[in-house]
């Protein structure tokens, strides 16, 4: 198919009318991104009485995400907000005894520590610091926060001899002199010099005291020691921690003294400390490193010195998180993921895992991920984010099994509107006949005598998971008129290490084959038009969408976003290129070159003949504009009708802005509309 090559940048493709669909109101549109509301965060008092919650809304006039604090009183079910407004409120943290309340606001400028007074609603600015602060704890007692916070070091550079610059003259700049492993991080760009450290304050306000020491990074959950004189904290204090990506160590820290003492120090990551009530235990998330692509964490316990350590949750072979201990002391709860669906989870402290207990959702605003968060009020009774597919997360109660939601944030958006309908797909693979779970959404006012056109959506990671869970993105594809399946192919989470390492160091691979097993398995319903085939994804997803048009061309068009093209490139032009050479490939990229190479899309582009847009965030260091250049310019030169669009002011979370949300999909939408066969 040599069409005649057409560059389209970000501006050029995307227009409503150019989608072919009258605007109507009552399904998705695009400047609904806008209006998106959603739950986050959810905090307890220490009585149970409150909940505090972040309530995140998409600002228009921003074109980012507004963080308000907002309460909910279980005594008697009432709602209001707490600190509300044009500026950002968030990380609410209650004091010991439920009478202060901490949290981060810009409110002034810039982001400081704030406590507010809950009975009276005074509220006293505790910080006045040039960085910005996180993990905010409480010590036991009341009178002290801790916190985390980048400490800036003067650059070093060798060369001394530079010419004084005349007054008035106009120079280019200092030049950046580099000499770290670890220099740049997508969504952050180049790295200043400097260590995050751990911080100690008075509660009431004064100067803040750093506690930690070194050339290391020190940051994540601190939990404090029950005396309220020392904090454990998860980090890496080998001198060689740059070239360690995946290890850390779980440490005491005097806040007095300073003296830092190893709790752990074992190949593998410990992180996620967590003290039980009694101030005895401390529960941690930990996995013996295999250097795998994918390893999933447990929960282990340990006493106070790091002796007495037990894996609590070994028959579990899931990817485990946010471990946090009953009111009691008598378990952890824990959310994992389980057949693309999170879950919260409970072990007691003989390992006695009860699972299931509550879905978890509604976070992944862009894609179907699975997401959530959730916070203990009691023994039996849990604040979450509630999981539903057609809407962004509500906050729910969960007492003895009995599920209440208590917001209903995007009511006055979405009640209206008739959204897309999930349905659940599973096929046997063509390789090996294992299951393959997928879903797919049918567009709003579905019609099954009618034939639609079908999106292949495919994730990214690889080792993450999708599920059947609210995306915009799939919302607003089905609203266009079209059927949209994603799946879970081999290399997915939420199924076990097994599956996860079926394409560890071969990626891509046998995932192809299972991606198009279920396109199979759509092709076979009898609404779908096996004439009008697209494919899509991002990131990982990228790969694999590069991948199957050089493998087939059943598809009319693809849209390859944020990819990565060439291994080998890649390897030496990502930010975490320490991580990915020792784990997702067998070793340097110039000692594996025909591996690399035979693993790469750009080695398949001699067989592309369908028409295909690339599509990347310009900040983005993930997967680097370079590699869709790679791919973009191949396609050029040989006369494939392609397109590369540019995403402004986007690492490689394009859905960051609403702006480059609406843009992604609605480049893709105009894309594929450009390509579909419309029928008579």
């Amino acid at each position: 198919m040599a069409n005649k090559p057409k560059i389209t940048l970000l501006a050029g493709i995307l227009s409503f009318a150019s989608l072919g669909v009258a605007a109507s109101q009552d399904v998705w549109q695009y400047e609904d991104v806008f209006n998106i509301e959603y739950a986050a965060a959810p905090q307890v008092s220490p009585d149970g009485q409150f909940v505090v919650y972040e309530r995140r809304a998409m600002d228009i006039m921003s074109d980012g995400t507004r963080t308000n604090l907002w309460q909910y009183n279980l005594a008697n079910n009432s709602h209001s907000p707490l600190l509300s407004g044009k500026a950002h409120y968030r990380m609410a943290r209650f004091s010991p005894n439920g009478q202060l309340l901490a949290y981060i606001s810009n409110e002034e400028g810039d982001n400081q520590l704030y406590v507010r007074w809950l009975a009276t609603g005074q509220t006293a600015r505790v910080t006045n610091v040039t960085q910005s602060v996180s993990n905010i704890s409480w010590s036991p007692d009341g009178k002290w926060l801790a916190f985390s916070m980048f400490k800036p070091q003067a650059s070093s550079g060798i060369f001394k001899d530079m010419p004084e610059k005349p007054k008035g003259a106009n120079w280019a700049g200092t030049a950046k002199y580099i000499d770290q492993m670890s220099y740049r991080s997508d969504g952050r760009g180049f790295l200043k010099n400097g260590f995050r450290h751990i911080y100690v304050v008075p509660a009431e306000g004064g100067t803040p005291r750093q506690v930690s020491t070194g050339d290391f990074h020190h940051g994540g959950q601190i939990t404090w020691r029950q005396d309220s004189k020392a904090v454990f904290i998860s980090g890496d204090r080998n001198k060689d921690w740059q070239d360690r990506p995946r290890e850390s160590d779980i440490y005491q820290i005097d806040i007095e003294s300073g003296e830092t003492k190893n709790l752990t120090n074992r190949p593998g990551p410990d992180a996620a400390p967590v003290i039980s009530p009694n101030g005895k235990k401390i529960a941690y998330l930990r996995f013996d490193d295999k250097k795998l692509s994918s390893q999933n964490n447990d929960i282990y316990l340990m006493d106070l010195d790091g002796s007495g350590v037990t894996n609590l949750t070994a028959p579990l072979d899931r990817p485990i998180s946010s471990p946090k201990w009953d009111s009691k002391g008598r378990g952890i709860y824990f959310s994992y993921d389980d057949f693309g669906q999170k879950y919260v989870g409970y072990v007691n402290l003989k390992g006695n895992i009860k699972e299931k207990i509550v879905k978890l959702g509604g976070q992944s605003l862009g894609r179907p991920y699975t997401s959530g968060e959730f916070a203990v009020i009691d023994n039996d009774q849990l604040v979450f984010t509630h999981a539903n597919n057609d809407r962004p997360a509500d906050l729910a109660i969960v007492k003895k099994g009995k599920v209440r939601k208590v917001t209903m944030l995007n009511e006055d958006l979405l009640a209206h509107k008739t959204t897309a309908k999930i349905e659940e797909i599973t096929v046997k693979s063509s390789v090996d006949n294992r299951e393959v779970q997928a879903w797919y959404a049918l567009p709003p006012n579905f019609d099954p005598s009618k034939k639609y056109p079908l999106i292949l959506e495919i994730h990214g990671g690889p080792h993450t998971a999708y599920g059947p869970n609210f995306s915009t993105e799939v919302q607003l594809m089905a609203a266009k008129g079209y059927v949209v399946v994603w799946a879970n192919p081999r290399g997915s989470t939420s199924y076990g290490e097994e599956f996860a390492n079926l394409i560890h160091h071969n990626y891509p691979s046998q995932d192809y084959n299972d991606l198009m097993d279920v396109v199979d398995g759509m092709v076979a319903k009898p609404y779908v038009d096996n004439t009008n085939l697209f494919v899509t994804g991002g990131s990982g997803g990228g790969v694999l969408t590069a991948w199957i048009v050089g493998k087939t061309d059943r598809f009319k068009a693809a849209v390859v976003a944020k990819p990565v093209i060439n291994w080998l490139s890649f390897a030496l032009t990502a930010d975490g290129y320490s991580y990915f050479t020792k784990y997702w490939m067998p070793g340097m990229p110039w000692d594996h070159v025909e591996h690399l190479w035979a693993r790469s899309p750009l080695s398949l582009v001699g067989n592309v003949s369908t028409p295909t847009m690339l599509l990347t965030g310009e900040e983005d260091v993930r997967t680097p504009m370079s590699e869709t250049e790679q791919y973009y310019q191949a396609l050029q030169l040989r006369k494939i009708d392609s397109a590369m669009v540019r995403i402004p002011k986007a690492s490689h979370g394009i859905a960051a802005r609403p702006s480059n949300l609406i843009q992604k999909v609605g480049n893709i939408m105009a894309w594929f509309e450009k390509y579909r066969t419309k029928a008579n």
